[in-house]
């Protein structure tokens, strides 16, 4: 998901001319002070509300109530047309004409507040502005009106299924999401059949993208970022992925087909994918892998979807503890998918280490409350019991000797 960020955000930079990507932003200076409510200490002006999204989505997946206060902070940033920006410095500012709308952020914070309830005017008003960016071939861009991507669209499907729409009644002009998705599945045969394309290239070819094929799976599916553990290895809604690539005439058999090519490009590097940043040296990808995970589990593949968990359970502990929350977060989202305990994972407890960094959950709040009240009722209590022992020196001792101990007693306090 953190290069599906990279990928949208570039994808915006070539049509209205914005900044850098989030994996490039800069780590904040001393000087910089960012809402304490908000998850991660890096730069979040390009990736804000889609990390603290996924912090609380996984947060609820995993059974931990969110800060209030981090969950007030994603509504807020809402503009008043229903959409997010990618992070608004002063969410009390009216959104204008310069604001940068993001679908991915707008379907991120959809899909994190209708888990966590009782926002339905928030996700309500979003959903409306979603439909209203949606292009004419069914999909969606980064930003409105830009040309329809595998990621946007799928994560814009994920938030309509997340409260209650079926995607593939939501149209423009007769086409909707899963018609967009089909397009830019590759056929089979050739080099990355049955994989999705991020966007056609300028000569309006389709090339295999891993981390699109994860997201297109999902959407072709008609789900969201999380997806409920269970199923068989090669089972999935009349369709087997096991069986190869087959002609896509329908978006249930376009995520069968991305599954087996995701399968395959696992099974190639020991269990993971590979970045295929240009100019980059090729390593390992676990953001991407995460997300195949989530996909793979979500047709029933079981079999190499546990086989890539057990490898992130290895080698990611690094690259998420650089990456902060947002990693986190995929991973918490991959373990649950996949049925896996995210408290112990690899040994690690992925659930403490994504709260670490932001405010403490509402369980912990209370807890720390219950302490709290607990440690000032025994004080309370013990000065109570101090008082009375001084009264009963006095009674003992005299007048005289009790005024004593009262004035001692007055300038201890």
């Amino acid at each position: 998901m953190n290069v599906r960020r990279s990928a949208a955000v570039l994808a915006a930079v070539a049509v209205i001319g914005a900044a850098t990507p989030a994996a490039a932003a800069p780590s904040p200076s001393p000087s910089q002070a960012f809402p304490s409510a908000l998850y991660g200490d890096s730069d979040p002006k390009y990736d804000g509300v889609w990390r603290q999204s996924l912090a609380l989505l996984a947060q609820d997946t995993a059974g931990v109530k969110p800060a209030a206060k981090s969950v007030q902070w994603l509504a807020r940033q809402q503009c008043a047309d229903g959409s997010f920006a990618a992070y608004r410095t002063d969410p009390t500012t009216a959104c204008d004409a310069k604001t940068m709308r993001d679908t991915n952020a707008t379907s991120a914070a959809v899909q994190a507040l209708t888990a966590l309830g009782g926002h339905d005017d928030v996700t309500g008003r979003a959903v409306g502005w979603l439909k209203s960016v949606q292009n004419k071939d069914g999909g969606w861009g980064y930003s409105a009106g830009g040309a329809s991507d595998t990621n946007s669209t799928s994560v814009v499907v994920g938030a309509l299924a997340a409260t209650g729409e079926n995607p593939g009644r939501v149209e423009k002009d007769g086409k909707s999401p899963y018609d967009a998705l089909l397009k830019l599945a590759l056929p089979c045969g050739g080099s990355g059949g049955g994989a999705f394309a991020f966007q056609p290239d300028k000569k309006g070819e389709l090339a295999a993208n891993a981390d699109a094929t994860a997201a297109g799976v999902l959407g072709a599916l008609g789900q969201g970022m999380v997806v409920k553990p269970g199923g068989k290895s090669g089972e999935t809604a009349g369709e087997k992925s096991g069986a190869g690539c087959a002609k896509a005439g329908t978006p249930e058999q376009a995520a069968a087909n991305g599954a087996a090519y995701l399968t395959t490009a696992l099974a190639k590097d020991d269990g993971h994918l590979m970045s295929a940043l240009a100019g980059a040296e090729p390593q390992p990808d676990y953001g991407n892998t995460a997300d195949a995970v989530v996909a793979l589990a979500a047709l029933g593949e079981t079999a190499q979807a546990e086989e890539s968990l057990r490898w992130l359970e290895k080698n990611s502990a690094s690259w998420a503890a650089q990456s902060g929350p947002a990693a986190y977060a995929q991973l918490i989202l991959a373990a649950h998918a996949t049925g896996t305990n995210p408290r112990d994972f690899g040994g690690a407890d992925l659930v403490k280490q994504l709260g670490a960094t932001g405010p403490a959950p509402q369980t912990a709040e209370k807890a720390a409350e219950k302490n709290k009240a607990s440690d000032e009722k025994e004080e309370s209590g013990s000065d109570f019991f101090g008082v009375w022992w001084y009264v009963g020196v006095c009674l003992v001792a005299g007048i005289g000797i009790g005024f004593l101990f009262t004035g001692r007693k007055k300038q201890q306090l």
